[in-house]
This record gives C-alpha cells, sequence and structure tokens, in this order.
C-alpha cells in the first residue's frame, strides 16, 4: 500500500504535534526522605571491619590470587570516608547558606 492508497487520516502527510517549548531550567530537585549518614556510616564502617578481618587472611588470599577482595574493601572504606566528607561539606555549605549547596543535605 503507498500513501494515496491510506485513508486521510493515516497519510503521512498527517498533522505532527509539534514538541512542547523547553522550560527555563531544570525541575527542582525532590524531597530527600532520609538522612544519608543512616547508610553511609554503616556501610563504610562495614567496609573497614571487613578489610580488617581480610588482614588477617593476607596470606591466605595471595596464594589464591584473591588479593582484590583486600583493595575491594580498602577502597569501599576510602571512598565512603570521601562520602562522608562530601555530605558534611555540602551540609556546612548549606547551613551558610551558599547558593550552590544542597539544601537537601540538612534534611
Amino acid at each position: 500500500m503507498t500513501g494515496a492508497d491510506l485513508p486521510p487520516e493515516t497519510s503521512h502527510s498527517a498533522h505532527v504535534p509539534s514538541l512542547p517549548a523547553p522550560l527555563s531550567g531544570p525541575p527542582p530537585l525532590p524531597v530527600y526522605k532520609a538522612e544519608l549518614t543512616r547508610v553511609v556510616v554503616p556501610g563504610t564502617i562495614l567496609w573497614f571491619v571487613a578489610f580488617v578481618v581480610l588482614l588477617f587472611f593476607i596470606d591466605d588470599l595471595r596464594n589464591s590470587d584473591a588479593m582484590i577482595w583486600l583493595w575491594t574493601c580498602m577502597t569501599g572504606w576510602i571512598l565512603g570516608l570521601v562520602g562522608l566528607g562530601i555530605y558534611g561539606w555540602q551540609r556546612s555549605a548549606a547551613r551558610r547558606g551558599r547558593r550552590g549547596a544542597q539544601t537537601s543535605a540538612l534534611g
């Protein structure tokens, strides 16, 4: 079937609705419901505990070529500390009323 064989309402020349005009800026962030420290602090502690436990088995990890687990736990611990630092930095900036601060960090 060609475009000429189709009924007028389904032909290719039918009017395509235009897209809405772009918004003036990004939409506001959703309301923050949970406190970040309730997730990050226990996670950071668990990564640290796992790292310390694996230190006792370092010879076994080397023999089985599984040192990646030790480095993964160390990385999780360090990234948790970095995340807590950034969160604290954002909270203090939000308290001071800085323009670029995430006000959701205030909880």
